[in-house]
C-alpha cells in the first residue's frame, strides 16, 4: 500500500498538479494562457509570451510539484521557460523561493550549476530511467541519494543527478523535457504566417530554421518565392549543418541558371571545407554553365585530394565544355602534380578537342612523359 501510494504520488509529480505566479515577465509582454490536459484528472496552464510587436516570442510555466520521497513531500516553485518549438531553454525560482534536498538543505551555487547542466541535457540517462529503477531495494521508500541501497540504476545515473535531490533532478528534467513540447508545437503552428517563417529563417535558433524550412521548401525542392533569399542567407550562413540542410533540400533545377551557378561558386570559395564538399556534391546532378565549368577547371589544380577529384569528376561529366573551358584545362597540365596533370589529360582527351592551343598543350604534356 505504502509503495502503490508513493508511485501515485510521484505519477502526479511529473506534470504538476496546480500552478503559482511568479515568471519573471517584462512589463511589455503580453501573456496568453493555455490549459493542457494531460489526462482525465491532471492539467495546468502553459503561457505564451508576446513580444512588443505583439509576436509570439516563448512558452514559460510556473511550476509547483511535489516530490516525494521518504514518506514525505517536499514543494518546489520553479518557472520553465520554453522556445515556440518547445526546446526547453531555462530556468529560474519566483522571489524568496530555493530548492533543498532530502534533509531540507538549501541548494549551493553549485548545485544550482548542476541543476542548469541536467536540464540542458535533453540527452540525459533520466531520458530512459523508469521511476521503479530508482526504489531503494528492500525498502518500500524512494532513495534521494546516489548512495543509497538502489542497485546499478541509480549509480549509472550518477553523473545525471544531484546527490539528496534525485527526486527533484527527475520529476523537473521530465517536466522540462516531456509531451508539452508537442502542445507547444500545435499552438505555434497555429500563429504561423509568413512574417513568422521570414523571423524563423532568419534566426540563430537552428530549431525554427530547421522547422521553418520545412515550411517553405515543398517536397520537390521548390521554394515558395519570397523564401528564397532567406534559404540562400542560410546556406551562406554560419552554420554548417542548417547551410548543408538548406543546399539539399533545394531542388536541382534552382541552380540551373548562369546567376545561381555564380552565387553558388562565390559561396563556394567563402564558405568553410564541409560545406565546399556539400556544394560540390550538389553539383553532380546540375548542368554547368560556361562561366562554372571555367571556375571549376581553374581552381582544381590547387584543390587538396578530395575536392580535385568531385571537380574532375564534375567536368568529366558535362555533355559539353566551352572552348574556354577546355583551354583552362589544357592550362593546369603544367602543374607540378603529376597526378593531377594525368587525369586532366585523360579528360581532356575524352572531349576531342580541336582548338589548336588546347591541342599543343596535350601534346607537350605527353611528350613530358
Amino acid at each position: 500500500m505504502i509503495r502503490s501510494t508513493t508511485f501515485l504520488l510521484i505519477l502526479l509529480t511529473l506534470s504538476g498538479f496546480s500552478e503559482r505566479p511568479g515568471g519573471l515577465v517584462r512589463k511589455s509582454e503580453k501573456i496568453r494562457e493555455f490549459t493542457i490536459v494531460e489526462n482525465d484528472t491532471t492539467s495546468y496552464t502553459l503561457k505564451l509570451a508576446f513580444d512588443e510587436r505583439d509576436q509570439p516570442a516563448y512558452f514559460f510555466r510556473n511550476v509547483f510539484t511535489p516530490v516525494c520521497l521518504t514518506g514525505e513531500c517536499k514543494p518546489v516553485y520553479i518557472n520553465f521557460y520554453w522556445d515556440l518549438l518547445g526546446n526547453y531553454t531555462r530556468y529560474d525560482l519566483p522571489p524568496g523561493e530555493v530548492l533543498t534536498k532530502m534533509d531540507h538543505r538549501e541548494f549551493k551555487q553549485e548545485d544550482y550549476d548542476k541543476l542548469r547542466d541536467i536540464l540542458d541535457n535533453t540527452n540525459s540517462l533520466l531520458k530512459d530511467v523508469a521511476m521503479e529503477d530508482l526504489v531503494g531495494k528492500g525498502t518500500e521508500n524512494l532513495a534521494d541519494s546516489v548512495d543509497a541501497k538502489a542497485g546499478a540504476t541509480l549509480k549509472t545515473v550518477k553523473n545525471e543527478v544531484i546527490d539528496g535531490a534525485v527526486y527533484t533532478c527527475y520529476t523537473l528534467w521530465h517536466i522540462a523535457h516531456g509531451k508539452v513540447a508537442d502542445e507547444m508545437q500545435k499552438i505555434t503552428e497555429s500563429y504561423r504566417t509568413d512574417d513568422l517563417l521570414h523571423r524563423f529563417l532568419t534566426s540563430s535558433n537552428y530549431h525554427y530554421q530547421y522547422w521553418a524550412m520545412d515550411k517553405v521548401v515543398d517536397k520537390a525542392g521548390s521554394i515558395t518565392e519570397s523564401f528564397t533569399p532567406d534559404m540562400l542567407q542560410i546556406i551562406r550562413g554560419k552554420n554548417v549543418f542548417t547551410a548543408r540542410a538548406a543546399l539539399q533540400k533545394i531542388s536541382n533545377p534552382f541552380f540551373a541558371s548562369n546567376a545561381r551557378q555564380v552565387w553558388l561558386w562565390e559561396t563556394y570559395q567563402s564558405t568553410s571545407y564541409p560545406l565546399q564538399i556539400a556544394i560540390l556534391k550538389k553539383l553532380a546532378q546540375i548542368p554547368f554553365q560556361p562561366s562554372l565549368a571555367e571556375a571549376t577547371a581553374k581552381a582544381m589544380v590547387n584543390a587538396n585530394r578530395e575536392q580535385f577529384t568531385l571537380m574532375i569528376n564534375l567536368l568529366a561529366s558535362q555533355p559539353k565544355l566551352s572552348e574556354k573551358a577546355l583551354l583552362t584545362m589544357a592550362n593546369q597540365l603544367d602543374t607540378s602534380n603529376q597526378e593531377y596533370a594525368t587525369e586532366i589529360n585523360r579528360v581532356l582527351t575524352s572531349f576531342h578537342p580541336k582548338k589548336p592551343a588546347v591541342l599543343a598543350k596535350m601534346n607537350a604534356f605527353k611528350n613530358k612523359r
